[in-house]
């Protein structure tokens, strides 16, 4: 299994970005994918995620600005972020949960950080 993450970059404050995340490999089920991000010297901290029902979750400082989809096969996860701001600068980082065949619990894979730099 893996995470393909694309889309980081810099750009201004108010500018506008899309990342996108594509998971290969042959699992019985995704149940969910989102995205993380962590700031130097800060935790990293759960930013949207998306369940394999199309419910959608989002950390408060991005509602209103960012939206999470995907594509109809729920491969790819994508995060548009609009009117971005600096302190959205960060590493973002790709998550998905999934179930393997055979097994009974959850299994968690991520992808490499992508980095997003937004200038005041």
């Amino acid at each position: 299994v893996q995470l393909q993450a694309s889309g980081g970059g810099l750009v201004q404050a108010g500018g506008s970005l899309r990342l996108s995340c594509e998971f290969s490999g042959r699992v019985l089920r995704i149940v969910d994918m989102g995205w993380y991000r962590q700031a130097p010297g800060k935790e990293r901290e759960l930013v949207a995620v998306i369940n394999r029902g199309g419910s959608t979750n989002y950390t408060e400082s991005v509602k209103g600005r960012f939206t999470i989809s995907r594509d109809i096969a729920g491969n790819t996860v994508y995060l548009q972020m609009n009117n971005l701001k600096p302190e959205d600068t960060a590493y973002y980082y790709c998550n998905a949960h999934f179930m393997r065949y055979g097994r009974s619990s959850a299994s968690t894979r991520w992808g490499q950080g992508t980095l997003v730099t937004v200038s005041s």
